[in-house]
């Protein structure tokens, strides 16, 4: 399963990676992850006209899309379009962060997992 990244580099810059989280076989459930330990998670809802200008994430966190697009722009004019089912790592924690948006004047259903 693959995740999108966005951390802080050197530079004081978000940068995307993609990441491909290990998953091993688990007889009749599948394949499945190592747990991942989490605080709690957050119901968001956003408007077909949202627009986050320069930000960073307020923590680690998972966000799961599950309904609509966001497109994530870096400060080195890099994007990313994450539709449904799409899975961010946010670590861009600290420096100038990140833009988001609405795709397409979507509203957005998503989950926000905050990491312990």
């Amino acid at each position: 399963m693959q995740v999108t990244r966005i951390f802080t580099g050197d530079d004081g810059e978000s940068h995307f990676e993609d990441v491909d989280v290990e998953m091993e076989e688990s007889g009749l459930a599948g394949l499945m992850s190592a747990p991942v330990a989490a605080k709690s998670v957050i119901f968001r809802e956003v408007t077909g006209d949202y627009k986050l200008d320069f930000h960073c994430a307020p923590r680690r966190q998972y966000v799961v899309n599950l309904t609509g697009s966001v497109e994530i722009e870096n400060g080195l004019g890099e994007t990313r379009l994450l539709g449904p089912g799409s899975i961010l790592l946010a670590e861009d924690t600290t420096g100038r962060g990140h833009i988001s948006r609405a795709v397409e004047s979507q509203s957005r259903q998503c989950l926000f997992i905050p990491l312990a």
